[in-house]
């Protein structure tokens, strides 16, 4: 395990943050309505993963596309290109939004740090934002494309580390995710029939800044790999495309940790966890929500916007706790002075967790 604490440095505050997501949505009946004709099932089967629909909490999900297009089978060529040109335009917007928020001009950036998972390009999209957007041509760079669903904490983790550091004062995160490429109509794994019902397309944005104001302090931050569990998260790359990985194990994984990782976390700070007001936790699914909620004793109130990032967005991979920090930012009421928690959890199997403390 591995902690950083630089609290006593310069003050590393999130100012500002912002979503965007796609015109299309697909709602809890649209799935149960494709589910039989697109996999197949039939039975006990089919039962079984209506079942896993109506339990799922995810209520809609926004998509790139209509539905009938994005179950057609396309090769790998044609989805990454799809994925470039909407990773740019979904950043795009999210990056606009979140300067406009904090009351900052592209060239005030000093660093940028793009984050995604479900495509691949060079040049990266941070690249493709300076020529569009007017950021200085000496902005420094951070693309991070392999952590997946950890990587939206991990990117503001890297942005605390690198203003502690003394080059420069505000960093731009742009996390883009679009899942629906990797939908795979010819995989009957059980694992790309969940992620077909969990996952949605969207772009969350945060600027990370060492000037005064308001939002949230960024006080340490820890990452943590779980031993000998490589093969319980990932993609596999094949001709057509994405393939997730998705242990069954996970939720179980998180459960048999978490509890301890966030003791030992906060202890360092002489906190408990009845100390923290606001629970920032990445939303993947319900059987994680529930494992989390009941290991770390908590009630509703501390994790509701999670659960409503779940049920109106679904799981945005590296996105999503970013969506869930703009719901507590601008939804709720925390008051200054008080503690939050982000967590977050990717392939490794590792997690990430942050500590917060409002204005």
């Amino acid at each position: 395990m591995t902690s950083r604490d630089l609290s006593a440095g310069r003050v590393a505050r999130i100012v500002a943050t912002s979503i965007a997501v796609p015109e299309y949505v697909i709602t809890r009946d649209d799935v149960k309505a494709h589910l039989q004709r697109i996999f197949l099932l039939e039975g006990s089967r089919l039962d079984g993963m209506m079942s896993i629909v109506d339990n799922s909490h995810v209520r809609q999900r926004f998509t790139i596309f209509p539905l009938e297009y994005t179950i057609e089978p396309r090769p790998l060529t044609t989805t990454n290109l799809e994925y470039i040109d909407h990773s740019i335009r979904l950043g795009q917007k999210a990056a606009a939004d979140c300067l406009c928020r904090a009351g900052m001009r592209p060239d005030e950036i000093d660093w940028i740090i793009t984050v995604s998972c479900t495509g691949f390009m060079i040049p990266s999209l941070d690249a493709y934002l300076i020529e569009k957007m007017g950021f200085r041509r000496d902005v420094r760079r951070i693309p991070i494309t392999e952590l997946g669903c950890a990587a939206g904490a991990a990117a503001l983790s890297r942005a605390f580390e690198l203003l502690h550091s003394g080059t420069g004062e505000n960093v731009l995160l742009v996390s883009v995710e679009l899942p629906s490429l990797t939908f795979q109509r010819r995989n009957f794994t059980p694992a790309n029939i969940i992620s077909s019902i969990l996952f949605g397309d969207g772009a969350g944005a945060a600027i990370i800044s060492t000037k005064k104001g308001a939002g949230p302090q960024i006080l340490n931050t820890e990452t943590f790999l779980f031993p000998n569990s490589h093969d319980a998260m990932g993609f596999d790359l094949k001709e057509d495309g994405f393939h997730i990985l998705l242990s069954k194990d996970v939720p179980d994984l998180i459960r048999g940790e978490i509890k301890g990782l966030v003791d030992s976390f906060l202890g360092k700070h002489d906190l408990q966890r009845k100390d923290i007001a606001a629970y920032v936790l990445h939303p993947g699914g319900r059987k994680l929500m529930d494992y989390m909620e009941a290991e770390l004793d908590l009630c509703r109130c501390k994790t509701e916007p999670s659960w409503n990032i779940l049920s109106e967005y679904g799981n945005l991979s590296s996105a999503s706790v970013l969506f869930v920090l703009d719901e507590w930012l601008n939804k709720h009421k925390v008051a200054p002075g008080d503690y939050g928690l982000m967590a977050a959890f990717g392939p490794g199997f590792s997690a990430e967790l942050l500590l917060l403390r409002w204005a």
